[in-house]
C-alpha cells in the first residue's frame, strides 16, 4: 500500500526539489486481449484510431498501440497476459470502453459487422448512447451529445 501523501508518479512541472530523474510522461491507458488483434485494431480504426506502433514491425501482430487525439489503446494477443505474467485471460467482457462519436446512429450504422448490443436511445443525462461489441464480445458504448432538446 501506497502511504498517505506520496505518489507513484511525478510530473514535471510539480517542482519537486532534488529530483534527479525525468519525470514519467502522462500517459495511461487499457489494453485489450484479443484472440484476433488484427480483427479487433480494425474494428477501432472504424471508430477513428489509428496505428503508432506495432510489434513485431512486420508480419503477424503480437501488440498494436492505436491512438486518437489524445486517446490511446492497446491490442495484444490474448497468450500475452499468460506469457508476461501467468495470468489466463477470462470470458468476456473483460472491460468496457465509452466511445464519443460524431454521430451515434450513423456510426452503429457504418459498424455493420458489429453486434448491437443496444440500439442508440437518448440517456437522462444529455448523451445519445449505443452499445456494441468489438471482435472479442467487450461492449463498448457510443456516445453523442443528445440531439433532443
Amino acid at each position: 500500500m501506497i502511504a498517505a501523501g506520496t505518489a507513484c508518479w511525478h510530473h514535471a512541472e510539480s517542482g519537486r526539489a532534488g529530483a534527479t530523474v525525468d519525470a514519467v510522461p502522462d500517459r495511461a491507458f487499457p489494453v485489450v486481449y484479443a484472440r484476433d488483434v488484427e480483427a479487433t485494431v480494425g474494428f477501432y480504426q472504424q471508430l477513428g484510431f489509428q496505428e503508432h506502433f506495432r510489434l513485431p514491425p512486420e508480419g503477424e501482430a503480437g501488440y498494436v498501440g492505436l491512438r486518437r487525439g489524445d486517446a490511446e489503446l492497446g491490442v495484444v494477443t490474448a497468450d500475452s497476459p499468460r506469457d508476461l505474467i501467468g495470468v489466463e485471460v477470462g470470458e468476456h467482457p473483460r472491460f468496457e470502453l465509452f466511445i464519443y462519436v460524431d454521430d451515434v446512429d450513423r456510426c452503429v450504422d457504418q459498424l455493420s459487422r458489429a453486434a448491437v448490443l443496444r440500439q442508440p436511445e437518448d440517456m437522462f443525462w444529455g448523451e445519445r448512447v449505443a452499445y456494441v461489441a468489438d471482435p472479442e464480445g467487450n461492449p463498448v458504448a457510443l456516445a453523442a451529445p443528445s440531439r433532443v432538446a
